[in-house]
């Protein structure tokens, strides 16, 4: 599950987004709205259609008003889920279409759980592949606030699908390893590194790779050990890993080590030697 918070300002003449960042599974408990099952991965075959259910949880001491969305995501070079009602890069690996969700509007009590149901109708020919998609929730204003002034929180829960069509075969192969330097920011004060992985994918079908990285100093000792995050690498792209590193690194001579599995049983190892130089400790 994907959470997003936003604050509107909501007024007669409609409502000004003041804020809409990804957060924290943790915020939700603080807001009031949760969902599961989080991610959702099915094997079906052109044709073939499926039902189950979404639970919302509202934790809120109110009722909410929640809206459906069906979306289209991606995986960004920071590691980050983009979702939008439509990405027409995404066309060619998207289910959105085949979903629907019922009911799209929702009133949830306050601290209840409620339940929207999905089908997912695969279209006759589909291609083998793999295809994904997100269905949205959103809060919306109390009935008596939509019409009037004030401040709202509104929140967005999303549960990805994944759809795998027949039986494609997983590949994927280290692509690149390096280093890029971090810029101080209110959180890090002092400048820092990370390691970045590419991870090619040139099938139809997504793969989640498991694996770490290590960060070794010239005399072969490992400083730190990083696991892979547990995100996709979507068809069809490459995508960079991110490893926010620890270690104080010096003007030295460094070794980066990827190990990697991405879904074929078969351990990918690739190194990368990196110097940091004098001007930038």
């Amino acid at each position: 599950m994907y959470i997003t918070n936003s604050i509107r300002r909501f007024l007669q003449l409609g409502s000004v987004a003041l804020l809409f960042a990804l957060a924290s599974t943790a915020t939700s408990a603080q807001v009031g709205l949760g969902m599961s099952p989080m991610r959702l991965e099915l094997r079906m075959n052109a044709g073939a259609q499926y039902s189950g259910a979404l639970n919302l949880s509202n934790t809120a001491k109110a009722k909410l008003r929640i809206r459906a969305e069906l979306l289209d995501f991606f995986i960004d070079g920071n590691d980050t889920p983009q979702f939008g009602r439509e990405w027409k890069q995404e066309a060619a690996y998207s289910c959105r279409k085949w979903l629907s969700i019922n009911p799209m509007e929702i009133e949830a009590p306050e601290s209840s759980q409620v339940i929207a149901r999905y089908t997912i109708r695969v279209p006759e020919g589909t291609p083998e592949g793999g295809y994904h998609c997100a269905a949205g929730f959103t809060t919306l204003p109390p009935a008596e606030q939509v019409s009037g002034t004030g401040l709202h929180m509104a929140v967005r829960v999303v549960t990805a699908f994944y759809v795998v069509v027949g039986t494609p075969a997983v590949q994927g192969a280290l692509k690149e390893i390096n280093l890029e330097p971090v810029p101080p920011d209110a959180k890090n004060p002092s400048p820092g590194w990370q390691a970045v992985v590419v991870l090619d994918n040139p099938t139809l079908v997504h793969y989640r790779p498991q694996g770490q990285l290590a960060l070794i100093d010239s005399t072969g000792k490992i400083l730190e050990t990083l696991d892979f995050a547990q995100l996709p690498v979507l068809p069809k792209r490459s995508q960079r890993f991110l490893f926010q590193l620890k270690t104080n690194m010096e003007d030295a001579s460094y070794t980066l080590r990827a190990r990697v599995d991405v879904g074929t049983g078969v351990l990918q190892e690739g190194t990368a030697t990196v110097v940091v130089p004098k001007s930038v400790r």
